[in-house]
């Protein structure tokens, strides 16, 4: 809430804005009820970045109701997370979007310029987590960061991690993104002086249990300064990463 705040402040004592414009920023309803969803208006306000449309469950038209609210009150990039072809499809004749198929999420709006304090890595075991990943990527696009994505270097062929040490060694925060035994986050956790933000995702055979067996050896790393957020949570990761990304900024407001 702050770091929004202090824009429309600092914006005030510019001369960009208006008194009575940012009055209407900061008085807007909190939330706007229609029926099914109640709509965060606020939350850009408390948190700095803007409510996420979760779209599984929703049919088409609640997703369009949801966007008309967000845009109506100003929201200019939207992003929709977990969102099938044929509602990407319907939602897409009323609102234009960038959809990504393989990430299921897609985006309205034009992403902003990247304005956090360094670049955050997208690492992944195997191509099979590349859906997952590019979740993750998007996420922290959508909120203002520069992504640099390093697919298909997990530790069967360590060598392949081993030659991005200078992406790894030079990001503010790293996304490890892995399934099957989870390891690649404990790699990159030896080898960063950055937060590692461990995703477990449900990919292997059996034993793997769609993602457990991944899950509980990130949280049994011995590596330090990593955390882990739940299977296939890409945007979780990307959300967090975004955040750490940004605190500089903030303090500079």
């Amino acid at each position: 809430m702050n770091s929004e705040i202090k824009r429309v402040l600092e914006a005030v004592r510019a001369g960009d804005m208006s008194v009575e414009d940012a009055l209407l920023k900061i008085k807007v309803e909190p939330f706007e009820d229609i029926g099914y969803a109640k709509v965060d208006l606020h939350r850009k306000m408390r948190q700095g970045a803007a409510e996420v449309i979760y779209g599984a469950g929703k049919t088409p038209e609640q997703i369009i109701g949801i966007l008309d609210v967000m845009k109506k009150s100003g929201q200019d990039t939207i992003l929709i997370t977990r969102l099938s072809e044929e509602s990407a499809a319907a939602v897409g004749h009323v609102h234009p979007m960038d959809y990504h198929r393989d990430a299921g999420v897609g985006i309205v709006g034009t992403p902003p310029e990247p304005d956090g304090l360094g670049k955050i890595v997208v690492a992944t075991g195997g191509t099979s987590d590349i859906p997952v990943a590019e979740e993750a990527a998007l996420t922290a696009k959508i909120l203002g960061n520069e992504v640099v994505r390093l697919y298909d270097v997990g530790v069967a062929g360590l060598h392949r991690t081993l030659a991005h040490l200078d992406d790894i060694m030079g990001a503010s925060v790293i996304i490890a993104i892995a399934g099957m035994e989870g390891a690649l986050a404990s790699v990159i956790g030896g080898l960063a002086d950055c937060p590692v933000i461990a995703v477990p995702t449900s990919v292997g055979y059996g034993a793997s249990l769609h993602g457990l067996s991944a899950l509980l050896s990130m949280l049994n790393s011995c590596a330090s300064g990593i955390s882990v957020v739940n299977i296939d949570n890409g945007f979780g990761a990307g959300y967090l990463a975004s955040m750490i990304n940004h605190m500089a900024a903030k303090e500079k407001l």
